[in-house]
């Protein structure tokens, strides 16, 4: 027999490994707690959330980007932040099939994509945050400071900001290269290849940094925007630009109920790895069931997004309406009562294609 310590996610085990069999055996020696093992049922159920997860979200978001490049000469600075954010979900989105088989039979798919996948996920995970974050700083500079949202300059520096998100929150995923494809008997899983004592305080630092730069930073930076912004909307006579904020506020809001949960949970798991929390099974054993839990409400958020978009954005409804017109998906009849039946009132500065 071999002792072999896994990180699977959050997760992290000691076990046996026994030659002949190759299946899993706790090992009290090893561990104080006995690990959580998924039932094959929830494991299932996992999969089909995943596959569903990934057909909605891989169609809202492309029903996103089409939306926003084919109305590309109206668009704002806000739907650059909103289209760079479809992106990263679809990215995300595509992923999925790959854990919803992983869910099921284990990983099946090597070392390389292993990392890529796990990538991919960080870098989704920090860009959706920090585009949000911009949205809110973008808006702020739109109503409270009047700056223009259009214009040669502002769109430059727009792009700008898109590409120092992307780059620092691939900066920010590096870490995760240090999972891995490890293979025992039937099973093979994709973990972090971390040992010794190093592997922890490295592993606390990486979550102190996700923690502060990947979610504290960017959520003071949102609640001051918009708590500015809010208030300076109630001030503004007739309120009617406050309309154009009910997407972009539901979109901040949908980001926290997804991920919060999840980032409160990691971080509980970081103060308890730190000895700044007393470890005992009982709380492990919660935890590690919450973490597993979280993490899919999080996985769900990819999908959540263009909803919101259908159901508040006007300006959305009425684009994707021409659009399927145009390609004769929907009668010229339809559209009239469906024009009708919407409201535009959408004022100035604050107007996206969202």
């Amino acid at each position: 027999m071999i002792s072999k310590k896994i990180n699977f996610g959050d997760l992290d085990f000691d076990y046996i490994f026994e030659n002949y069999t190759g299946e899993y055996e706790y090992d009290a020696n090893a561990s104080p707690c006995k690990p959580m093992v998924p039932s094959y049922s929830i494991s299932v159920v996992l999969a089909v959330v995943y596959s569903l997860v990934c057909l909605l979200a891989v169609t809202g978001n492309l029903l996103v980007l089409v939306v926003i490049l084919l109305n590309h000469r109206s668009i704002s600075s806000t739907d650059v932040y909103l289209l760079h954010l479809a992106m990263a979900d679809l990215l995300f989105a595509l992923t999925l099939p790959f854990w919803a088989v992983d869910a099921v039979s284990g990983w099946v798919f090597g070392d390389a994509m292993c990392k890529v996948i796990s990538m991919l996920q960080e870098v989704n995970f920090y860009s959706g945050i920090l585009l949000l974050a911009c949205i809110s700083v973008d808006r702020y500079l739109v109503i409270v400071r009047s700056a223009q949202s259009h214009g040669r300059n502002r769109s430059w520096m727009v792009k700008l900001v898109c590409a120092v998100v992307w780059l620092v929150a691939l900066l920010l995923s590096l870490p995760v290269l240090y999972k891995g494809e490890w293979t025992h008997g039937a099973r093979t899983l994709c973990y972090e290849i971390l040992d010794g004592q190093s592997a922890d305080i490295w592993r606390t630092a990486t979550r102190f940094l996700r923690h502060v730069i990947g979610f504290l930073v960017p959520l003071a930076a949102m609640v001051f925007c918009y708590s500015v912004t809010v208030w300076k909307l109630w001030r503004t006579k007739g309120f009617q630009k406050q309309k154009a904020m009910k997407v972009i506020i539901a979109v901040v809001l949908a980001f926290l109920v997804c991920w919060l949960p999840h980032n409160v949970t990691v971080l509980v798991d970081t103060l308890m790895r730190s000895k700044l929390i007393e470890d005992s099974c009982p709380k492990r054993d919660h935890l590690d069931r919450a973490l597993s839990a979280t993490q899919t409400l999080g996985f769900t958020h990819s999908c959540i997004n263009p909803i919101l978009y259908a159901f508040i954005g006007v300006k959305f409804r009425k684009n994707l309406v021409k659009i399927l017109t145009d390609v004769g998906l929907m009668k010229t009849s339809e559209t009239a009562d469906f024009r009708r039946s919407e409201s535009y009132t959408i004022s100035g500065q604050t107007s996206t294609t969202i």
